[in-house]
């Protein structure tokens, strides 16, 4: 028979490579799946997946439901825009947007977007804003 210190070692040098293997190809799969967030000139001159933020163009909005095809225009703090095209099915709240965040690649003179994140004001900043005027 073998010495069962040994059987053991071996059992701990095998489970070791294992969780080392694992830890490597998460880390590697993890990476490859960020989309960095770039400015607009960034995505512009990007040809890869990326992420840009901005406010609405108030009134560039325009919604064909036939289609589900979204296009509006996004303002950074810097005042530049940048027209974004969207294929889905437009988020709820859309126009009340504080800022939206627009996933996907810029070709043919407009950023394709594959995903929105919309992101709204607080349901609660009404409130605050009311109760500070009350107690004024």
């Amino acid at each position: 028979m073998s010495d069962p210190r040994k059987q053991r070692r071996i059992w701990y040098a095998i489970g070791g490579v294992l969780v080392v293997a694992f830890l490597a190809f998460g880390a590697t799969s993890f990476k490859s799946n960020l989309t960095p967030y770039v400015s607009f000139d960034e995505a512009m001159a990007s040809h890869q997946e990326v992420q840009v933020a901005g406010e609405l163009v108030q009134g560039s909005a325009n919604y064909a439901e036939a289609s589900n095809e979204l296009s509006f225009e996004l303002v950074n703090p810097d005042g530049k825009t940048m027209p974004v095209l969207y294929e889905g099915v437009k988020p709820g709240n859309f126009e009340d947007a504080k800022q939206i965040v627009a996933i996907g690649s810029f070709k043919d003179g407009a950023f394709r977007a594959e995903q929105l994140l919309v992101k709204c004001p607080s349901k609660y900043q009404g409130l605050e804003e009311a109760g500070g005027d009350a107690a004024s």
